[in-house]
């Protein structure tokens, strides 16, 4: 019979109720080791923190190399966290000529992160963002080192993070239409105050024309206009509008012309939808893979005697175009108005022949004479001819019961 294999690791096992003794001179090697760095890590943990200094000294010098490694970053994360305002100091000057390195690391960006978060003196902010100033953009479109970037947004004051916002101003084109740079632009917006906003969407609007046109780019527009502020829009709108009917037949761009058009104020979406009216290629627009979108876009959106001018710049063509994909959406989109509106103005209409006015028990004396005749109409002048509860009704109760429109009879 075989034996059973024992579930106990037999490495983690010689760490069961050591010291820290035990392994002085060897902490740098514990560090690499998977059981190692656990046991020293809960060395960390302990509340008095007896054992703190004994692993810093002997591990601090190693930190840019355990910063990169697969277990010994998390033992530098809890160091960063544990150790005091001296010995943070002492970890920044060490690792600070390679924070570009580090930074770039799978393992090394968490543990930047993590001091980033914990940095607790002007002399160690101003080592970490000097050291990070020259490789800002390089770091924006790196897999891991963006994060390190969104961490100093997140966690810096204005003061202390406006590098960045200069840095990404002065190359924004080459951030906004890289696949991280894109995302970490739109955080910049997400985390600026209200100076450094206006600095980053004066740019953004600056080269709005290449940005919509880009696959990554597009969405950093898309993102000013989402933010609801009209005199960012309205200025984005207008840097666009002159070139909206080249913009509508391009995959990228004519997104952001149709989101434009929704976001739009009424004066500036009129403006927008005008420039696509006037074209005199009508048909290719309605033709295009993407511009049917943008001219569907429109007649949702446009104003009544707009949706009618554009109605009958595509008339002409339905006819043509309606064999095609894009053209049965657009002749259906006009069909559909065309039978609501001609549903309304027969409503209208119906409601018109039917009005009349409620009948009043108060007419004037003409009226009195003229409808005296009628014994179950009576009309009084003034309330001292009405009959008294006595009275004998000139008509019966129970003949025409409480739906009659004179009840509840006087």
């Amino acid at each position: 019979m075989t034996p059973r294999r024992s579930l106990v690791d037999p490495e983690a096992s010689r760490f069961s109720g050591a010291k820290l003794e035990d392994f002085q001179g060897k902490l740098y090697d514990l560090c690499k080791d998977h059981n190692g760095c656990r046991f020293l890590q809960k060395k960390l943990e302990d509340p008095n923190g007896q054992y703190l200094q004994t692993i810093f000294d002997e591990i601090h010098p190693h930190f840019v190399e355990l910063m990169t490694d697969p277990f010994g970053n998390y033992l530098c994360q809890k160091l960063v966290e544990r150790c005091n305002d001296v010995q943070r100091t002492a970890i920044v000057d060490i690792i600070a000529p390679h924070l570009l390195q580090i930074c770039l690391s799978m393992h090394g960006t968490r543990a930047i992160q993590k001091l980033i978060e914990f940095l607790s003196s002007s002399h160690q902010i101003k080592s970490v963002t000097n050291a990070l100033r020259p490789n800002v953009v390089a770091l924006i479109k790196d897999l891991n080192g963006n994060h390190v970037i969104q961490k100093c947004l997140n966690r810096l004051s204005a003061e202390h993070n406006q590098f960045i916002y200069d840095i990404v101003s002065d190359n924004c084109i080459e951030v906004s239409t890289h696949r991280h740079g894109c995302c970490v632009l739109q955080r910049c917006i997400d985390h600026a105050v209200e100076t450094q906003k206006n600095q980053l969407v004066q740019v953004v609007t600056h080269h709005a024309l290449p940005l919509v046109q880009d696959p990554f780019g597009n969405y950093v527009v898309q993102y000013v206009l989402d933010l609801g502020e009209v005199p960012y829009s309205d200025a984005l709108v207008r840097r666009l509008m002159e070139h909206v009917c080249d913009l509508s037949v391009q995959k990228f761009s004519s997104n952001v012309i149709e989101k434009c058009i929704r976001v739009s104020e009424p004066e500036t979406r009129r403006a927008l939808i005008d420039e696509l009216i006037d074209q005199s290629n009508m048909e290719k627009l309605l033709r295009d893979s993407f511009a049917n979108y943008v001219i569907q876009t429109c007649l949702d959106y446009a104003d009544q005697d707009q949706k009618a001018q554009l109605v009958d710049r595509i008339r002409p063509h339905l006819a043509s175009i309606r064999s095609t994909p894009y053209g049965k959406r657009i002749h259906s989109k006009i069909q559909r108005e065309q039978q609501q509106t001609r549903y309304a103005q027969r409503q209208q209409h119906h409601h018109s022949l039917h009005y009349h006015h409620p009948p009043t028990l108060r007419t004037s004396s003409s009226a009195i004479t003229a409808s005296s005749a009628s014994p179950y109409h009576p009309t009084y002048q003034d309330d001292t001819n009405m009959p008294s509860a006595t009275s004998t009704l000139p008509y019966s109760v129970n003949l025409l019961g409480n739906a009659h429109p004179l009840y509840p009879f006087p």
